[in-house]
């Protein structure tokens, strides 16, 4: 990779079968501007491969024994900088899916040069961090949240949210960097990463990192004071005794 100039984008070819391999390696060589950095069989071979030469755009199979190409895209769309992903495949029916995962293009064999020519361009226009899955399915060791903006897709760190907000049908997440609107329900938040987000109100989640304590006014109102002087969120009275244990399960001393 270090002798690769900077011009030229690094492709991985990824097929059970070593004539397709072949083939698709000859037409990339055939095209000014791009070079195969490596190949692999399988869906665990091309993760491997991804994490060792980081190459720039991915050639993927679907039908692959083992891990196949599918549940390999979903594994690359956890990665902070996947490489921009291309279904090369015999089996139409897969499109659907490969939207899901966020491939940038959709070839079916045989891969023609005119074709391939077009997808590659396409994949080098795309920013690859637009590339992270965006899925319901996410678990709660995902520490990255992928929020769909006009700007494309937006990753924003679970670490650094202060607390979302919902407002009508639309949550604006508010987080070290500012403010991003989402079209995540409070609900998918809360259910989806318990570990970073605590249910302080009908309308609020907070980043559990960000809580320092619970205060009560004069006039009885519960109030949620985070750290670093970020100010201070409305506790429902619903959600009160809830908060305080959580501190007293969480707070030292």
């Amino acid at each position: 990779m270090s002798s690769t100039p900077s011009s030229t984008r690094s492709i991985l070819i990824a097929d059970d079968e070593p004539l397709a391999r072949e083939r698709l390696r000859r037409l990339v060589d055939a095209l000014p501007g791009y070079q195969v950095c490596g190949e692999a069989a399988d869906g665990d071979a091309a993760l491997k491969q991804v994490a060792d030469l980081e190459p720039d755009i991915l050639l993927l199979d679907i039908r692959m024994p083992g891990m196949d190409g599918m549940e390999a895209a979903a594994r690359l769309g956890q990665l902070t900088n996947p490489p921009a992903l291309v279904f090369c495949t015999a089996y139409d029916h897969y499109a659907i899916q490969a939207f899901d995962v966020q491939a940038t293009a959709y070839l079916l064999k045989p891969v023609r040069k005119e074709a391939l020519a077009d997808v590659l361009e396409r994949a080098g226009r795309v920013n690859r961090v637009q590339l992270q899955t965006l899925t319901e399915l996410s678990t709660e060791d995902d520490e990255q949240l992928a929020v769909r903006t006009y700007r494309g897709t937006e990753l924003i760190d679970l670490a650094d949210i202060l607390y979302c907000e919902a407002d009508q049908k639309y949550v604006t997440l508010h987080h070290a960097n500012g403010e991003t609107v989402c079209d995540y329900t409070l609900k998918e938040l809360e259910n989806t990463y318990p570990r970073h987000l605590l249910r302080i109100h009908r309308h609020t989640l907070v980043g559990v990192r960000f809580v320092q304590a619970l205060k009560r006014t004069s006039d009885g109102q519960s109030l949620v004071a985070l750290r670093d002087g970020q100010g201070e969120l409305p506790v429902s009275r619903r959600h009160a005794s809830s908060v305080r244990q959580w501190l007293q399960e969480h707070q030292p001393g």
